[in-house]
């Protein structure tokens, strides 16, 4: 477990939702930010956690509160430094993860309990009565989308980002903008560029596009808290049009 960070905003979303957001500086110097997610399933059954920031005492804190963790996620290839932490603290949550870090975990002495792309399609880990999901294999670092069903609400690591991040700058002193380009945003076209570089899954993005949801937590940048739909929509504008 990780010492208490003080710029660390924890922030409960909705009744069912808590996000973990910090400064987070990406090649050392881009004002990325950082954000875990946490959503305890209405039907009682545990906490779902996509972990992507320390496990600080705060933290855990906030987490034992809602519930029982159950399921631990690595949301992509890059966000997976602080599952041994979670899983440590959370000995009988399931670790899922993506393919190609099965054995980084796993060197890493963590069990793991399921790999999107790796295991077979439609395997289910326990939380899909209130998620869909969905794993976008021709996209670089391998990203999975979760839309929580009951508060529509997209959780995703890298494929959306929504910058400058203000929430997670909130109680820093440094400036949440990005050198020379300001903001990166859904609608942008620099979003547009980087999106459009990898070759994502015409269907699966399409199929995102006809979920149910109105707000987007990222793991980089400020929650969209309506408009999310349409937001994706002109973030991956290509598959739509």
């Amino acid at each position: 477990m990780s010492a208490n960070i003080p710029e660390l905003v924890i922030r409960q979303v909705t009744p069912h939702i808590t996000t973990f957001s910090k400064p987070f500086k990406r090649f050392g110097f881009l004002p990325w930010g950082g954000r875990s997610t946490a959503i305890r399933l209405e039907n009682g059954s545990g906490v779902w956690v996509l972990a992507s920031t320390p496990l600080t005492i705060d933290t855990k804190e906030t987490l034992d509160a809602m519930g029982p963790v159950k399921w631990i996620m690595a949301g992509d290839m890059l966000h997976y430094m602080f599952v041994k932490e979670f899983a440590t603290a959370y000995p009988d949550a399931k670790v899922i993860v993506v393919e190609g870090l099965v054995d980084k975990i796993k060197e890493q002495g963590v069990r793991v309990d399921g790999a999107y792309g790796a295991d077979p399609e439609g395997t289910t880990y326990g939380f899909e009565e209130e998620f869909e999901s969905r794993y976008f294999s021709g996209f670089a670092n391998k990203d999975v989308a979760w839309m929580h069903k009951p508060s529509k609400t997209l959780v995703v690591a890298d494929l959306v980002f929504n910058l400058p991040g203000t929430e997670q700058y909130s109680k820093s002193k440094e400036s949440p903008k990005i050198p020379l380009l300001g903001g990166f945003k859904p609608a942008g076209h620099i979003h547009k560029t980087f999106t459009n570089h990898f070759q994502i899954n015409e269907e699966r993005c399409s199929c995102c596009g006809e979920w149910d949801f109105d707000r987007i937590i990222m793991c980089h940048g400020d929650v969209i808290e309506t408009g999310g739909k349409e937001q994706w929509k002109q973030a991956y504008a290509k598959y739509f049009d």
